[in-house]
């Protein structure tokens, strides 16, 4: 069965650049083309009218575009799939502005449904607290009859209240974990917030251990269904545990053995005690993308590498920094060089790909060494294709070090989103914030750059995301002034990063991200051509159909989300 497509503004996203030319100071835009076929799953052609024509043969079904605007399949090259889907059902907060509004959202939530165990809330920025310090006592007047949990905008920390602390069975006398800190009052009694790994192995396995598989798998099809509609065709999960590699499992036996929109994951590496722990996790990663692929489900679900979250987030002063915050503190990493270098190391040998999560400047020193340590251990490979994800600071000399080695720079536009700024900026109070999410650095270094979403620590909405990256404003208050506007990507080079770029940072740029012969058909049509305006009418845009493998997955004319 052949489709041909015609009538369209067709973004291939092919060319010099794409055949590992890296440098945009050397690269030529992709070209754009009026037409291609679909066979099986693929692209047979892609070029101008005739030939497609010619190509599609007698018989073929004709889908005329109507000029509108074709890319390849947006890749989220940084996501959380069930933590998305399960965020859309929790006490939304990210737009809160004030500490009264926020408490009312969630007194709202027990009206709305008062049989709720627990209030869930996501995205709570520190800039609505207007100078107040979160504390269990403030969510206790607006909720004090039963747990709540809100999840800070980066997912690094979770604030909860005092029933929640008594469910969790912390107190003044329990321990901080490795790698994380229970917040506490100046008489040592916990204060209700829970940092680094206090919220990753203390509180996500609880919620975890609270939840049915049929909570994961609403979940995880509401992320898919979402995605879809936001012109999404693959993701990278940099969070996968048990539960999500059993959910994904079920949702291929739902979905006949395909998935809405394909899935590569990496295995989160806990910092544990002894380097033996560790390492145990890296050969469970590569046991699990072993029996993945002897699935025969690779083209929809891999596990394809390992995530190390190396250190923390500006906004809570964990990220390892250089040099000191405004108010004089530190941090440490959560992963020293110690304890780093043998699990990068094992899982580099075992052809996993090695994803780091570095924040501060010192993060991404203690990265990339640790990179460095696996080319001196096991010699060097074509292949690795390894990552360092979020780099919103990081010094000169590290962005030509990680172009040098090869490395992926996994970045995130709508992080540096102008309205979730301040907080940021107050806590470095200097230079500091003068390089801040410096993208285009890493491009003329002659890095490959990945953009993604990381939700749900950012909204998932891809167009919102390739509005930042294009200028650096914001796409939730677009009167902002722009966030260093020297470092704003062109649009045409944004496009690249989200869909060629993002394919290449997961090793698939052999079937993914450019519309090519051989390729797999994953395509995402707009209602408008976005090169051919100002980058705002990317805010007005919108996607018409979402197709992963030559099937539709989403179609405006059939839209049924809520």
């Amino acid at each position: 069965m052949r489709t041909l497509y015609t009538n369209g503004i067709v973004f291939t996203a092919t060319g010099p650049h794409a055949a590992g030319l890296h440098n945009e100071a050397d690269a030529v835009e992709p070209p754009t083309v009026e037409a291609f076929v679909v066979e099986n799953g693929r692209f047979l052609f892609a070029g101008d009218t005739a030939p497609a024509a010619q190509a599609a043969g007698d018989g073929a079904t004709t889908v005329d575009l109507g000029g509108a605007f074709v890319l390849p399949g947006i890749i989220d090259a940084h996501t959380h799939l069930l933590m998305t889907g399960q965020a859309l059902g929790k006490v939304q907060l990210r737009d809160a502005e004030t500490l009264a509004d926020l408490q009312e959202r969630l007194r709202q939530a027990v009206r709305d449904n008062p049989a709720l165990p627990r209030v869930l809330g996501s995205g709570w920025l520190h800039s609505a607290l207007g100078g107040a310090e979160p504390t269990r006592d403030l969510l206790d007047a607006a909720v004090p009859d039963r747990p709540v949990y809100l999840d800070s905008n980066d997912l690094h920390s979770v604030w909860v209240n005092s029933a929640a602390l008594a469910e969790l069975g912390i107190d003044g006398s329990t321990p901080d974990p490795l790698g994380g800190r229970i917040g506490r009052g100046s008489s040592g009694t916990a204060d209700g917030m829970l940092y680094e790994t206090a919220a990753v192995q203390i509180v996500w396995p609880a919620l975890a251990n609270a939840a049915r598989d049929e909570d994961r798998d609403a979940w995880l099809e509401a992320a898919f269904a979402h995605y879809a509609a936001a012109g999404v065709t693959g993701a990278v999960d940099m969070a996968v545990g048990d539960d999500d590699v059993a959910a994904f499992t079920r949702a291929l036996v739902r979905h006949g053995g395909t998935l809405p929109l394909r899935v590569k994951g990496h295995w989160l590496i806990h910092r544990r005690d002894s380097t033996e722990e560790n390492l145990a996790q890296v050969a469970r990663a590569q046991e699990l993308a072993a029996e993945l692929a002897a699935n025969g489900t690779a083209a929809w679900l891999q596990l394809c590498g390992i995530k190390v979250i190396v250190d923390g987030v500006i906004d809570s002063c964990t990220a390892a920094m250089k040099e000191p915050y405004a108010d004089g503190s530190t941090s440490g990493p959560i992963w020293d060089r110690e304890a780093l270098f043998p699990v990068v190391a094992a899982a580099d040998a075992a052809g996993l790909q090695v994803a780091l999560h570095a924040i501060g400047d010192e993060a991404s020193d203690i990265a990339l060494d640790a990179l460095e340590h696996a080319v001196r251990v096991n010699g060097p490979a074509d292949t690795r294709r390894h990552r360092i994800e979020h780099l919103e600071t990081v010094t000169e000399a590290n962005v030509q070090r990680l172009a040098d080695l090869g490395v992926v720079a996994s970045v995130q536009p709508v992080h540096a989103d102008p309205a979730i700024q301040d907080n940021w900026r107050a806590m470095l109070g200097d230079d500091r914030t003068e390089r801040a999410y410096p993208w285009t650095e890493f491009s003329e270094a002659g890095a490959v750059l990945a953009i993604s979403t990381d939700a749900p620590t950012a909204p998932y909405q891809a167009l919102p995301n390739l509005y930042v990256a294009a200028t650096r404003k914001s796409a939730m208050d677009p009167e902002l002034v722009a966030n260093l506007p020297r470092y704003a990507m062109d649009l045409a080079d944004a496009l690249c990063h989200a869909t060629r770029d993002a394919a290449y940072s997961c090793r698939a740029e052999a079937s993914l991200g450019q519309i090519r012969p051989g390729h797999m058909a994953d395509f995402t049509v707009l209602a408008a051509d976005p090169l051919a305006g100002p980058a705002e009418d990317l805010l007005a845009n919108s996607v018409l159909l979402t197709v992963t493998g030559g099937r539709t997955v989403f179609s405006a004319a059939a839209d049924t989300l809520s």
